[in-house]
């Protein structure tokens, strides 16, 4: 991902339709229910098997990551020399059709929502497209940026990159004022706010409820552009 041409795309199509960037876990369906302790389960194994450490202290270390880079992953790269694409797939390698919970409703909601739809998401491309499938929004999303796309001058650089956001913007020729990221993680929207995007929290799902708690009043000027418990108060709300 380049960030060639960034200033032309900030001066295009600051009015009009909004284009909605959505994160994929805890935001379009409940990752918390079930998914995520898969995956940690996965990425655990994973540790102790490939640094060959006893289990709790892989699961310590995995955690240790995830809170010092904001993904696992992106530890184990730096520290370790682990290949990223096989870290993913080992983590995710179960049926997430299984396991995924939702909100009803959510296809005629993307049907009625104007302005385009994109998928920004930490998670690999299988993954991400298994649920997508699972909760028949696959269709609405032409575009996604899954984990495998989140390069920058050749570093991995996941959310909350702001280099990495930057970058999809000059690509997807977006203006950054046009530009809506509806999240969970309060740090991801506030890397998206000190670029001029519209932010939305929504705190349905799982340690998020918690979270939003410190994220401060919504509206102008703050991280959270407008909270919301479910999605389908997008179609009659709109962010700051």
């Amino acid at each position: 991902m380049r960030s060639r041409g960034a200033s032309r795309a900030g001066s295009r199509g600051a009015s009009g339709a909004p284009v909605w960037l959505f994160d994929l876990d805890n935001t379009l369906h409940d990752a918390s229910h079930a998914i995520f302790a898969a995956i940690d389960r996965r990425m655990t194994d994973y540790v102790a098997r490939e640094l060959m450490l006893a289990r709790e202290e892989a699961d310590r270390l995995r955690v240790a990551y995830w809170r010092r880079y904001g993904a696992t992953l992106l530890g184990l790269v730096r520290h370790h020399g682990v290949k990223a694409a096989h870290f993913l797939r080992e983590a995710h390698d179960f049926d997430a059709a299984e396991l995924v919970r939702a909100e009803r409703g959510l296809t005629r909601l993307f049907r009625r929502l104007p302005g385009r739809k994109i998928l920004l998401t930490n998670a690999p491309h299988a993954y991400a497209g298994s649920v997508l499938r699972t909760l028949a929004l696959h269709r609405h999303f032409g575009t996604r940026y899954t984990i495998e796309r989140m390069h920058v001058h050749g570093s991995l650089r996941p959310k909350p990159s702001k280099p990495m956001l930057r970058a999809l913007l000059a690509r997807e020729r977006i203006a950054a004022a046009q530009a809506v990221l509806v999240e969970d993680s309060v740090v991801n929207l506030k890397a998206a706010r000190a670029l001029g995007l519209r932010t939305v929290l929504i705190t349905r799902h799982g340690a998020t409820r918690l979270r939003a708690r410190r994220a401060g009043p919504t509206g102008r000027g703050s991280t959270v552009g407008l909270r919301i418990a479910s999605l389908h108060e997008l179609a009659r709300r709109r962010p700051r």
